[in-house]
């Protein structure tokens, strides 16, 4: 494609443009009850949520979970979250914000820690496929965050230099993916973090996807 004007958004999915914090509770309970854990609440989630998700379990157990553990509670978590994910709809805004942005000529991509062969069909099912010049979902096993993966998704955005990019997600781990390559984030209180743990990273920190846009072009300008 050739060099585009204003910014260029890459999108996070869970807990940004999909509104599915409350499947992501309900399944972490469901994968804690597995080994014993007592149910956690969401603003305790949010308050301890970490990349990668192993740090995370270690801040709630005090220690890391052994091999066998974090096999079991993340076949159960992934069993319960995407049984529940069919019924989780877009952020408010979500399908509007893509749209005209799109109709304006802007461009935009997604890139999620979500597996790619379950994040193609979800988003197909909203009906936002369209609006994306590339849609990059996790493709091996790891667990491992963002930032090398933000090098090759956006070393794939033909014309996208780095400063135009800025990632929009919900975790600190979007801010560092997109300190990795050079680019700027906003981040997006509507999902895995609370505004105080958002606030570590220095960088934008909004209470709507609207927001977040008009934050990313400011950015960009």
């Amino acid at each position: 494609m050739e060099t585009q004007r204003g910014a260029h958004i890459v999108w996070d999915w869970n807990g940004t443009l999909l509104h599915d914090i409350h499947a992501v509770i309900e399944s972490t309970n469901a994968s804690f009850a597995e080994i014993g854990l007592e149910p956690i609440t969401l603003e305790r989630y949010r308050d301890l949520y970490c990349v990668p998700i192993p740090l995370f379990y270690e801040r709630l157990m005090g220690r890391l979970p052994t091999d066998e553990e974090w096999r079991v509670m993340d076949a159960v978590f992934h069993k319960h979250y995407w049984a529940r994910a069919e019924a989780c709809v877009l952020a408010d805004g979500a399908a509007e914000l893509l749209a005209e942005r799109r109709a304006k000529g802007r461009t935009q991509s997604l890139l999620s820690l979500a597996p790619h062969e379950h994040l193609l069909p979800i988003v197909r099912r909203h009906g936002i496929e369209e609006h994306f010049v590339r849609i990059d979902g996790r493709m091996d096993t790891s667990h491992a965050g963002k930032a090398e993966r933000m090098v090759l998704h956006l070393a794939a955005l033909d014309g996208v230099a780095a400063e135009r990019a800025v990632v929009i997600g919900d975790a600190l781990d979007d801010a560092v993916a997109a300190a990795h390559v050079g680019a700027r984030a906003v981040l997006y209180t509507g999902g895995s973090h609370s505004r105080g743990s958002l606030e570590e990273a220095g960088v934008p920190v909004v209470d709507s996807l609207a927001e977040a846009v008009a934050t990313a072009e400011r950015l960009a300008a």
